[in-house]
């Protein structure tokens, strides 16, 4: 029997308890850099496993390192995250979340099982196979300043070197069976914007007296999205999501709050949109004798997959799943904190699918109605494992 075969037939057998590890993990979600119990929680499965692991890396994070025959001739390694958002779950299933306004709405649960699920086949057929093997379970992805650059510190891309890395992440825009890759530059940056107007509040119909932060925020707000409009050279995203100034229909408060993001394909130019930002909120906070405190929080960077790295992926997966199967995907305004791994070594972040449509599993990443169809984990931890043994170098 072929590897690829024993790999599959692995998968099929681990199914069920791959399954009950990704439920246990739905139901028990915690937010990022508290991750306390569901580190215990895959600890405890790897000594379960009798497979050593190395621990409190970025506080919680864990790695597991197998040799295979010739274990010095490369390192492959696979990263899984395992934090949940700060959202109330609505869906009616017995492995609902029971921590309420924290949810597995990323699938992060399922990236981890998966993880797991890898490992365990990996570790059941570590004689077939040759290099080295990380297993990298990474806290904090959905936060800044994000795991991975904490992790990366630590160590955890050398003693062995990493050579190539692999990320998976759930897909709900692909049905079960299928996966998606993207060569190349693949997903943008991420800032952050904080913005906060002070001017001076008071009656709404004695404007003399007072400096309206309402009409300047509404200002900036317009002046920032023309400028964005404007810019139509490298891909990005400009967007105002929060503004907030509690007055009355006839009060003017003395502050207004905004936040929203900024995302790009393009370092010069992201430094270069940085200082128009500041440039235009100077301008208005000089024409009206305001004050503009404007706060750029500068989050992970674009994430470019290597290209013959990823190239030799989809090949793998095309051996693996069937060239009917395998999606080439477009580049993506979301962020994603393997970004940091991919400008370190050569790597690869590609999607599983996980919607079923006649299941009535549809919904998207960050809602509250967010789930998979679980078969997508048999695939999810079996490509996973059969990339890894594949040769990259």
């Amino acid at each position: 029997m072929s590897l690829k075969e024993k790999i599959k037939e692995l998968s099929a057998e681990l199914l069920p308890q791959i399954i009950e590890i990704r439920r246990y993990l739905h139901a028990n979600p915690e937010l990022s850099f508290q991750e306390y119990e569901a580190s215990k929680y895959i600890k405890s499965i790897l000594t379960d496993w009798e497979i050593p692991f190395q621990e409190n890396i970025a506080d919680t994070g864990i790695v597991v390192l197998l040799k295979g025959n010739n274990p010095e001739k490369s390192c492959i390694a696979l990263r899984a995250d395992f934090d949940a958002l700060p959202i109330k779950e609505e869906n009616e299933v017995e492995y609902c979340s029971k921590n309420d306004g924290v949810m597995h709405a990323c699938g992060h649960d399922a990236h981890t099982a998966s993880l797991l699920g890898a490992l365990k086949i990996l570790h059941t057929l570590q004689s077939d196979w040759d290099g080295s093997i990380k297993f990298i379970f990474q806290p904090a992805e959905e936060r800044l300043p994000g795991g991975a650059q904490q992790m990366i510190k630590e160590g955890v891309l050398e003693n062995p070197k990493v050579n190539g890395m692999f990320g998976q992440h759930v897909f709900p825009d692909l049905e079960v069976g299928k996966v998606g890759f993207k060569a190349g530059m693949y997903m943008a940056s991420t800032d952050e914007l904080h913005i906060t107007i002070i001017g001076k509040g008071g009656h709404a119909a004695l404007p003399e007296k007072n400096k309206n932060p309402i009409k300047v925020a509404s200002k900036l707000t317009s002046d920032l999205y023309d400028y964005f409009d404007r810019e139509k050279d490298t891909p990005s995203v400009f967007s105002i999501g929060f503004i907030q100034g509690i007055g009355s229909t006839n009060v003017v408060p003395d502050k207004v709050k905004m936040m929203g993001t900024l995302r790009a394909m393009d370092e010069d130019w992201r430094k270069k949109a940085h200082q128009k930002m500041l440039e235009i909120a100077e301008v208005l906070a000089k024409k009206h004798n305001i004050e503009i405190d404007f706060e750029i929080r500068k989050g992970y960077p674009f994430l470019e997959n290597d290209i013959p790295l990823t190239e030799k992926a989809i090949e793998c997966a095309k051996q693996y799943l069937g060239e009917e199967n395998i999606v080439l995907l477009p580049i993506r305004m979301t962020a994603e904190d393997f970004s940091y791994y991919s400008q370190k070594v050569p790597a690869c972040f590609y999607r599983l699918g996980t919607a079923n449509k006649e299941k009535g599993i549809t919904h998207g990443l960050h809602t509250s109605r967010f789930d998979i169809d679980e078969n997508a984990l048999e695939i999810g931890m079996g490509l996973m494992a059969f990339l890894a043994t594949q040769r990259f170098n």
